[in-house]
Parts: structure tokens; C-alpha cells; sequence
């Protein structure tokens, strides 16, 4: 596998992990195995969907993010929440008074991603223009179908649309208004991202995402961290008039948000990391060529069902689609213009300088031939192997158990099929050697009775 290191935020509390193969069995690309009854993350296979964290039993995965003290290493603090933050409080609540209580949390500025995401989503249909497009476009608005794609379709790179996610437009344009605004200098900037989900807050600490300082994010803040915080300040906080995003920008937390932004195209829009896998073999094997533009959300839900947040995810996309009534209702549903959008195109503030590549994995052996060697032994090894993937090896898979008896990870009787195997060999082959009288054993027996 590739040498450079990566950042996740999903890690392991080897403390809690029974080594019971439940995230073994439900990760999407094959990255954890079982051995000495723990369970082990091959960090290059990672993507940071949280799906582990979701399902285990023992709470034994758990999203790295940063703490709410982080906010005063910075003179001027800003939060930039998910939308789907106004989907985790009753209806009693407005949004302003939601970002009010979150402002006062110790932020001097609160800008709502809700906003950025609906540039990113106004500007989608200008993508259609480029030059040498793939079909269909792919949202790269959830990270985890991103890294989804580099480690296991990486043919379909090409068709990850270049648009930076809403988060870092919303970071980028809130950094260089308050820039000139206040004349502060960057360092005393610190910009946070509250979080919903593990996927983001990677993307967040990987440098990759950065074209230049105006991109940085100093912190991802987990939804679940802040919102016992947050519900005490709810009922007593100073409401301010913070909401500038349209119900568009903060219906982005729902699937098919951003697809309500593409218009007069065929489109798929699928959230839970199983659904995008099904929709994504089947663009892969060119079965879907009328499809020109596909959003594929890793939780179900959309990013309401974030693994770092509170509410359950029906019940928050309830939330979202009432409060969206109530912003039309009030006269507070106000687009960007056109022209603004075209401006931002034009000085390509919004789209990435480095498209995704696919992620580059070690070869078996640095020697060619040896590595082609090994390929074959695999090949030998999976068809003796039962083909049940059953995980019980600790591997998810027979060809993946295969692959580790090869680079030395794992032995052939790590299968319980195997095992089994061998030991009715051994016990045919000692049953065999007894009734036949073993020479060894009756010279043993004659000698005791001397």
C-alpha cells in the first residue's frame, strides 16, 4: 500500500474492542481485520464513513475532533455550522436563536455552511460546460464517497466534480471579507467547522483540500460534543439576526439537497454507503449512460444521519423540510444572484487546483515478476479457501484472508474451514497410525514393562 500517511479522524479504543468482526463485516472497503482478538484499521484503506462507529456494539470506534477550548488559541473566532445543526432542536427554536446560542458559545461570528452550500449548488450547472466532462458529474460534497471512489472505483476519479464542498467555499469567503474587514492577519483568524460526521472532520485536517491560506479550517467540532452545551443556552441566549442562508442552502443536509440544484438533467441522488456502492458498480460497468449527474451520500438520510450527531435522522430531516416551509412562509427564502455566483466562477475561488486522484496502492513485491508470483498464489490460495466470507478468519473476506497469507499477515488455518480440515487429517491419520501399532509406541510400552 502507498507510503503516505493519513490523517483519520475514525480510530480505535483498543480498551472496548472485543474483536467481535461487527466492523469488520460491515466496512465498505475492506479496511479492518481481527488479529489477537482486536480489531486492527489499515489506515490506507480508511475513508472515514464512520460506519464502524455506527455499528458496534461496544463503542469501541470513535471520531477524533477537536475540543471547544481549541477556539481560544485564536483572537477572532468563527463557526461555521453543518445545516444539519438546525436539524438537532425542536421547532420551538428559530434558526437564528439556534446560531445565536451557538455564538455565544465563544465565537464572534457565526457563518452558516448552509450558505456556501448553496453557491456550491447554484454553480453546478456551469460544470456541465467544461471542457473534456465525464459523465455523470459526481457530487464531491460528501468526502467519504470521494475517498469511496479513489480506493475502490478509481476509474471514476475523473467524474468527481472539481467544486470545492461548502464548507471550505464558506471558510474561504468568510475568511477574506473578515480579513479586510477587521485587518486582521490569518494567524489570528480561527475558523470551525461543527461537524456531523467523521468523513468531514478529515477533510478538514488534510492539507490536500487547501489551495491557499483563505481555504484553511483550524477545527472540526463534533454536533455531539457541543449540544449539551448548546441546549442550556437555548432558552436564555440574546437572539441576533444571523440567518442569511435560503432553504435551498440548508436542505443541503438532506439527500437529494444538492440535487435539487441541478435542473433539465437525468439524475440518481442515494444515501447509506451500501446504496452508493450498488449505484456506483453499476456506472462503473456503464449501465447507467443516461445518468448525468449522481449525489451519493455515505449515511442514510444525507448528513443528518451523521455518526456525530444527536437527533435521530427522520426526525431531524422532519425538522429541515418544516423549517424550509416556515422561511418561505416569512419572506426569508432570498437567493444569490446570478451575477454573483458568475463572479465567484470567474476567479475560481470555487473550484479545487487539484482534482482528486485515485489512491495509489503499494504493489505485492517491488520486483515485478515476484509481484505477479504472488498474484497467482492468491489466485491459487482463494480457491481453496470456502468462499463464504464469513469473517471468522478476521479478514473480510476469503480473497482478502488469501492476500494476507501472502504479504504474511494471516496463515491458511486463520480459516476455520481450514482448521477444521486439518485436524479431522491429523485425527484420521492418529487413528490410523494406532491401529496399525506404531513401532515408536510399542517399543515405548515394551521398555515401561521391563
Amino acid at each position: 500500500m502507498e507510503n503516505r500517511k493519513f490523517f483519520h479522524s475514525v480510530y480505535l479504543d483498543t480498551d472496548k474492542c472485543l474483536g467481535c468482526t461487527t466492523c469488520l463485516r460491515n466496512c465498505p472497503t475492506g479496511a479492518i481485520r481481527v488479529r489477537g482478538g482486536k480489531a486492527k484499521i489499515i489506515q490506507s484503506k480508511c475513508i472515514d464513513c464512520g460506519e464502524c462507529i455506527r455499528i458496534c456494539p461496544h463503542h469501541a470506534k470513535k471520531a477524533r475532533t477537536d475540543s471547544l477550548k481549541c477556539i481560544k488559541d485564536y483572537p477572532y473566532r468563527v463557526a461555521i455550522p453543518a445545516p444539519t445543526l438546525i436539524g438537532q432542536f425542536g421547532l420551538k427554536y428559530s434558526i437564528d436563536r439556534i446560531l445565536s446560542a451557538l455564538k455565544s458559545l465563544g465565537f464572534d461570528e457565526v457563518v452558516e455552511v448552509a450558505y456556501g452550500a448553496e453557491i456550491v449548488g447554484r454553480a453546478i450547472p456551469a460544470e456541465y460546460g467544461r471542457d473534456n466532462l465525464l459523465l455523470p458529474v459526481i457530487s464531491s460534497a460528501c468526502p467519504a464517497v470521494s475517498k469511496l471512489i479513489q480506493v475502490r472505483f478509481p476509474e471514476l476519479t475523473g467524474n468527481i466534480s472539481t467544486l470545492k464542498s461548502p464548507m471550505g467555499v464558506t471558510a474561504r469567503l468568510a475568511r477574506k471579507r473578515i480579513e479586510k474587514e477587521k485587518g486582521l492577519a490569518q494567524k489570528d483568524i480561527g475558523i470551525f467547522f461543527i461537524t456531523p460526521c467523521a468523513a468531514k472532520a478529515t477533510e478538514v485536517k488534510d492539507p490536500d483540500n487547501w489551495d491557499d491560506a483563505y481555504d484553511v479550517i483550524n477545527g472540526a467540532i463534533s454536533i455531539k460534543d457541543i449540544y449539551g452545551a448548546l441546549r442550556s443556552v437555548l432558552r436564555t441566549v440574546d437572539e441576533k439576526n444571523i440567518q442569511k442562508a435560503s432553504s435551498m442552502g440548508f436542505g443541503w443536509a438532506l439527500s437529494g439537497g444538492e440535487s435539487r440544484f441541478v435542473q433539465n438533467r437525468q439524475l440518481i441522488h442515494v444515501d447509506g454507503i451500501s446504496n452508493v456502492i450498488r449505484i456506483l458498480d453499476e456506472i462503473e460497468n456503464g449501465n447507467l449512460e443516461d445518468i448525468e449527474f449522481f449525489e451519493g451520500l455515505a449515511c442514510i438520510g444525507g448528513c443528518v444521519g451523521g455518526c456525530l450527531t444527536v437527533e435521530n435522522s427522520f426526525v431531524a430531516r422532519m425538522v429541515i423540510e418544516e423549517r424550509a416551509k416556515q422561511v418561505k412562509s416569512h419572506g426569508k427564502d432570498v437567493m444569490l444572484e446570478d451575477v454573483v455566483i458568475k463572479k465567484w466562477l470567474d476567479e475560481e475561488r470555487l473550484h479545487r487546483r487539484h482534482p482528486l486522484q485515485p489512491r495509489v496502492f503499494k504493489p505485492l513485491d517491488d520486483d515485478f515478476q515476484k509481484s505477479l508470483d504472488k498474484m497467482q498464489q492468491i489466485e491459487i490460495l482463494e480457491s481453496r479457501l470456502p468462499g463464504l466470507d464469513c469473517g471468522s478468519c478476521g479478514a473480510p473476506g476469503c480473497r482478502a484472508l488469501a492476500e494476507d497469507i501472502v504479504t504474511g499477515h494471516a496463515r491458511e488455518i486463520d480459516c476455520v474451514f481450514v482448521l477444521k480440515d486439518r485436524v479431522l487429517e491429523l485425527s484420521k491419520l492418529t487413528s490410523e497410525m494406532l491401529q496399525m501399532g506404531h513401532p515408536m509406541e510399542s517399543d515405548g510400552t515394551d521398555k515401561e514393562k521391563e
